[in-house]
């Protein structure tokens, strides 16, 4: 925590420059009177929210009743709410991909979080992207927040099992393409995939990122996982609203708590449950905003030492409301209370050895002792090799284990374009025992790095009655999603990285065990094949040519060069 407390300004804060401050102050009332405000209230100290509602973004539905719950709890505590609007991003809903915008949404943020006059803020977050990127903004402003998420759907009984999206729409769609689903089955189950409010209802991207940013310390404890359609998420609401207050009093900053504690700490929790490959990407995005650097080696050594011990899909058979229902984060927290940097703060001013506590009751089902995990070891890995010299990503703990040793023979894929022409042509040479190869995709990529890495089984392998085969790329997959697949390798292809050299019928090499992922190919040829390479053409204009002028390696975190501190 700071020495010093911040003093209240309210809306005297970050006055506009006129020349003349006391008539900028003057005018900023004057205005803020015509929407009905009296001077009592706009004497008050001032709690932005940070509205990223959408008619195009389901999972964000519920945010205006968050943001009246949060309203009552600034108003019950003695301040002003101001409500103000930002990117929202919706993965199904943007092209080319919601990862595209997320520097985009972040910037967004942080220049209304700086420049607009509040004390603290309450950042509104849910589907995938957006949290990072709040995060990532609050990081940068380095103004008091709490980060409130909008919760996980709830999954529906239908037919003898529950479905939510979206690992149960992604197991569908597979059965669907393998010919063991017709096409009037697959568009009723589509009406039951998502049947409430809020994220998907599994440990992708959306929950993974709840359970991070509350074990970053943005959240109180327990607030990751609440249900969005539950009467507890309004609560959560309100008292986000009342803890920003506190936080105007006894300032404690997003610099205070994405620490390198912290930061190991959250990674410590995606191993631990078993959660998405695409959380390394944001969090090292947090992380590097502060000048923390994540270290892919390190992860290694902490996935070794951390089991998997949330029993969710796509890893396990659970969704979040189960997980939440068992005891959620708290008691997940003191499950790997020995392996916990427990000096970390969180917004509530306690840390991490304050906060944890033996909790009255688990579900064993959900959440797993440590003597009984379901893994022994973490759910991602990093791998290094002739292919991925600055490291490529594989979540284990959703791969097929009988693949983790292999030599295979690349097919590969020059685009998404290509993918899409090619990978149900019967004419396509494949067989089960070859390694799909997807190159292009990544963040340079007028694609964007989408969530592609998730390779569809050809179809006549897969009606064949194939579930899973070596699949490599430079994007991402859903966190969603499952297979052995090798993700965010960098330097992508776009960037002059070895993937951008390999062709059909070379050799590849993985080994889980040695953290490698080889190119068997001669260095003669690949200086033959490099020296016709050329890199893409950058956009003529507009987002498209900043991302491609100044988007960053996975490793990385995918952020813009420009928006890191000058020291990284």
């Amino acid at each position: 925590m700071t020495d010093t407390p911040l003093k209240p300004h309210g809306l005297a804060r970050r006055s506009a420059n006129y020349g003349d401050r006391e008539f900028a102050l003057y005018l900023r009332r004057s205005f803020a009177k015509s929407m009905g405000y009296s001077q009592a209230m706009l004497d008050r100290p001032v709690v932005g929210i940070v509205d990223t509602g959408s008619g195009y973004n389901n999972c964000h539905r519920t945010v205006p009743e968050l943001i009246e719950a949060v309203k009552r709890g600034v108003l019950a505590a003695g301040g002003l709410p101001l409500p103000f609007p930002t990117v929202s991003l919706c993965e199904p809903s943007l092209f080319p991909t919601s990862m595209h915008y997320r520097n985009l949404a972040a910037l967004d943020t942080e220049a209304m979080l700086s420049a607009q006059p509040m004390d603290a803020a309450v950042l509104i977050g849910g589907c995938d992207k957006t949290v990072p990127a709040q995060l990532m903004a609050a990081a940068s402003a380095d103004i008091p927040c709490v980060q409130l998420v909008t919760g996980p759907m709830l999954a529906t009984p239908f037919q003898g099992e529950r479905l939510a999206a979206c690992t149960d729409c992604r197991r569908y769609w597979a059965a669907y393409r393998a010919g063991r689903v017709t096409g009037e089955r697959i568009a009723e189950i589509e009406s039951r995939l998502a049947t409430t409010a809020g994220t998907c209802g599994v440990m992708g991207t959306a929950s993974t990122m709840g359970c991070i940013a509350e074990t970053l310390g943005f959240m109180p404890p327990g607030h990751g996982s609440i249900p969005a359609v539950h009467a507890e998420r309004l609560r959560a609401a309100e008292e986000a609203g009342m803890l920003a207050m506190r936080l105007i009093a006894k300032p404690i900053l997003p610099s205070e708590l994405i620490t390198e504690a912290s930061v190991e700490n959250a990674l410590r929790v995606l191993l631990a449950l078993g959660g998405s490959t695409n959380a390394l990407i944001h969090l090292t995005a947090v992380a590097g905003r502060r000048g923390v650097k994540i270290d892919l080696d390190r992860l290694n050594t902490l996935s070794d030492e951390t089991p998997v011990l949330v029993d969710l899909k796509p890893t396990g058979e659970g969704y979040m409301e189960d997980f939440h229902a068992a005891g959620g984060m708290p008691a997940l927290l003191w499950e790997l209370r020995d392996l916990l940097r427990t000096e970390a703060l969180d917004v509530t001013g306690r840390t991490l050895a304050e906060r944890l506590k033996e909790p009255e009751f688990v579900d064993r089902r959900y959440i797993k002792a440590r003597a009984e995990p379901v893994s022994p070891v973490g759910g991602l890995v990093s791998l290094f090799g002739s292919l991925a010299p600055r490291g490529a990503i594989l979540k284990r703990s959703a791969a097929t284990p009988a693949l983790f040793e292999r030599e295979a023979r690349a097919v590969v894929f020059d685009g998404l374009e290509d993918l899409a022409n090619r990978i149900d042509d019967p004419a396509l040479d494949v067989t089960e025992d070859d390694a799909l190869v997807l190159k292009n995709a990544g963040p340079l990529t007028p694609a964007g790095m989408p969530e592609a890495g998730y390779l569809p089984i050809p179809s006549k392998l897969a009606r064949a009655g194939v579930k899973d085969m070596l699949r490599l790329s430079d994007c991402r997959m859903s966190g969603t999603a499952f297979g052995t697949i090798v993700l965010h390798i960098a330097p992508e292809a776009a960037a002059g990285g070895p993937l951008g050299l390999i062709e059909t019928g070379d050799r590849i090499r993985l080994s889980v065990k040695e953290r490698r992922i080889e190119l068997l190919v001669d260095e003669a040829t690949l200086a033959a094949r490099r020296a016709t390479w050329r890199p893409p053409a950058v956009p003529g204009r507009g987002w498209d040519r900043i991302v491609a002028e100044q988007v960053l390696q996975a490793d990385e975190g995918c952020d813009l060069a420009v928006l890191r501190p000058a020291a990284v």
